[in-house]
């Protein structure tokens, strides 16, 4: 027959409140189902705990036994606070990948939010281009990643959007195009030399691949494009959250024809539940960029 919980429980109550009365009240249970749950963990153990002449008196055997009872009764309750803890998505680990402009302008905020919110869950967050996210996503290597959709393979990736990117053209605030600060066309940028970088992907599927194809140079690592570009040897194109803010020699203009954005949110793989902890990062990103995009 096995030891039942309840039964070293009430073994310890008995010992800490020097008797069954007051053991009885404090568990909310009569006397007699105090002694009978003792007298069935003694049969179990085959040993007397209390002396016979005094039901508060542990026997040699009891005085062996009670600290190792509160010792496991100690850690059975930490085990219990840790997974609802846990459940509650309040310890724990969350991993994350995301695309480099959304994990340096936007990712902050929320792991500010989270970190007030959750300050004992550990928190991993990787930067890397689109497919590398989405790659680390697949293999299970983060729970949870940020990118653009049109990186994401729709039958193994759940994706919830969240704000729209526009696509712009970075150049020096002294280039002929500057001039344009409501928007240029993709065919004002012909006549002069183009840099292609990772995002120029964006521009596949429109009449502005031109400018990709008859680049002159491609730069894939973003602090050596703009270092590329305040040299003044050409122009690119770049989604404004990859634009940044402090940049005094670049500006960054819409392009209006053709208006681009690409869809910036939150994905992970379908069919599959994510940890708590997971899904309350993933709902306070949804939180916080929805109303960053408002």
């Amino acid at each position: 027959m096995s030891i039942k919980l309840q039964q070293l429980k009430h073994f310890t109550l008995v010992v800490e409140e020097g008797g069954f009365r007051a053991a009885s009240n404090r568990a909310n249970r009569s006397q007699a189902a105090l002694s009978t749950s003792i007298k069935e963990l003694e049969r179990i153990l085959e040993q007397p705990l209390f002396e016979a002449g005094n039901k508060s008196k542990l026997t040699p055997f009891g005085e062996i036994c009670f600290p190792k009872i509160k010792q496991f009764l100690g850690v059975y309750e930490q085990l219990t606070n840790d997974l609802r803890a846990d459940a509650a998505g309040q310890q724990g680990r969350v991993r994350i990948a995301s695309v480099p402009s959304v994990a340096a302008k936007l990712i902050p905020s929320v792991l500010g939010a989270f970190s007030e919110k959750y300050p004992n869950v550990e928190v991993s967050l990787i930067d890397d281009n689109a497919a590398a996210v989405e790659a680390r996503l697949l293999s299970g290597e983060v729970d949870l990643a940020l990118g653009n959709y049109s990186q994401l393979e729709e039958e193994a990736i759940h994706f919830t959007p969240l704000i729209a990117d526009p696509i712009g053209v970075v150049c020096l605030k002294d280039h002929p195009i500057a001039n344009n600060l409501d928007g240029v066309e993709w065919q004002a940028l012909l006549s002069y030399p183009f840099i292609k970088n990772g995002t120029c992907s964006l521009l596949n599927s429109t009449p502005a691949h031109v400018l990709s194809q008859q680049a002159l140079y491609s730069v894939e690592n973003i602090t050596s494009l703009f270092s590329i570009l305040e040299l003044g040897i050409g122009i690119t194109t770049l989604p404004k959250l990859a634009f940044p803010t402090n940049e005094t020699r670049l500006l960054w203009i819409p392009l209006i024809d053709p208006p681009l954005e690409r869809h910036i949110g939150i994905f992970q793989l379908a069919g599959r539940t994510i940890s708590p902890q997971a899904q309350q990062f993933y709902e306070l990103c949804v939180q916080y960029l929805n109303y960053h995009e408002g």
